[in-house]
């Protein structure tokens, strides 16, 4: 399975409202219940008024479109960087899955995937 890192510096924080998003941003995934508004959005464009935030996180995609009967992908690799020692962050979308890693950890977590038989491309 080929996955793909994507080259931007990440935040992960949580957001009064979401108007303070820029929802112009190329990139952003926004989660809302009924307790939280949580984003995650390239670092430069973090609003100013968050209600907490954590900045250091990387991302990398699952290449592709994936079937919804697919079963355990993400479970596999979460548990192959669990093996390593690396915490994630996920999010999914309809077509793919998101990994977050710290940025410290990108690294390692690359090298742990590929020893799984994972491609970078």
């Amino acid at each position: 399975m080929e996955l793909e890192i994507i080259e931007k510096a990440l935040t992960v924080c949580k957001v009064r409202d979401v108007k303070d998003i820029d929802l112009s941003a190329g990139f952003y995934f926004i989660g809302r219940t009924d307790g939280e508004i949580s984003l995650v959005c390239e670092t430069p464009l973090t609003p100013e008024s968050t209600a907490a935030r954590e900045d250091g996180w990387r991302a990398f995609r699952i290449c592709g479109t994936l079937d919804f009967s697919l079963i355990g992908i993400l479970s596999k690799i979460s548990g192959a960087l669990a093996e390593n020692g690396i915490g994630i962050f996920a999010v999914s979308t309809y077509d793919t899955d998101y990994i977050l890693v710290k940025e410290e950890n990108l690294g390692r977590a690359v090298k742990a995937l590929e020893n799984e038989g994972y491609i970078f491309k």
